[in-house]
Parts: structure tokens; sequence; C-alpha cells
């Protein structure tokens, strides 16, 4: 019981702190490596935006469209098969959703931080709403 109300007074506080935290960070902050740990992570965010995301969201319609198949042309007269069609597309339509919002997160990411248009001269003193 006592913890409970340790992090309801914790949580609010860490929150509060948070743009003081991350501040702290300075573009010689790392001893002049702040370029290349900029210049990494966008490489990164790049890679999963223009070739990871895509690629599931591929293999996805793969599945979904696989589902399909199962459920209209496979399960004609096998209800066990139109089951597994169904469960299937359930799945890939799910996981449309969730890729879509990872997504959206990584882009969120990359255009809050200033990574998008190869910024690498973060700022964290300016807040850009």
């Amino acid at each position: 019981m006592a913890m409970k109300k340790i992090n309801y007074i914790l949580a609010p506080i860490g929150i509060m702190l948070f743009p003081l935290i991350s501040s702290a960070y300075t573009a010689g902050s790392f001893g002049g490596s702040s370029s290349a740990f900029v210049t990494l992570l966008t490489n990164i965010l790049t890679f999963v935006n223009n070739i990871i995301i895509p690629f599931i969201i591929g293999i996805g319609f793969l599945v979904f469209v696989w589902g399909m198949f199962q459920f209209f042309i496979a399960g004609g007269s096998n209800d066990e098969a139109k089951e597994k069609g169904k469960s299937l597309m359930i799945y890939a339509t799910l996981g449309f959703v969730l890729i879509i919002v990872f997504w959206g997160i990584v882009n969120l990411l990359t255009s809050s931080t200033g990574l998008d248009n190869g910024n690498t001269n973060i700022n964290p003193g300016t807040i850009t709403i």
C-alpha cells in the first residue's frame, strides 16, 4: 500500500523533471561524437521508415490475401478452413493497425526531433509545436 503512494508521488515528479533531463543534451555533450550519434540515429530511423515498415506491411497484405483465399476458395464447404481464413484476415487487419501506429510513432519522433530533414543541429532549448 505504501508503494502505491510513493508511485503516485514519484510519477508526476518524474514527468515534471523530464524536460530538464532531456535538455541536458547539448551538441558537445558526448565529446564531439554527437554528430556521429545523430547520424546513426537518423540512418536507423530512415531504414525503419523506408525499408522495414513497408516490408512488414507487404507481408501483412500477403497474409490477408492468403486468408481471403482460404476463406472464399479453399473453404467453400469446409467450415474449418473458413474459420482459419477468417482468423488470418482478422490478425492481418490488426497487424495493419499496429504497423500504422508504429509508423506514426516513428514519423512523430523523426519530425519532433528534427531528424526528418537532415538537420543534425539539435537544440533542445527550443520547443517547436
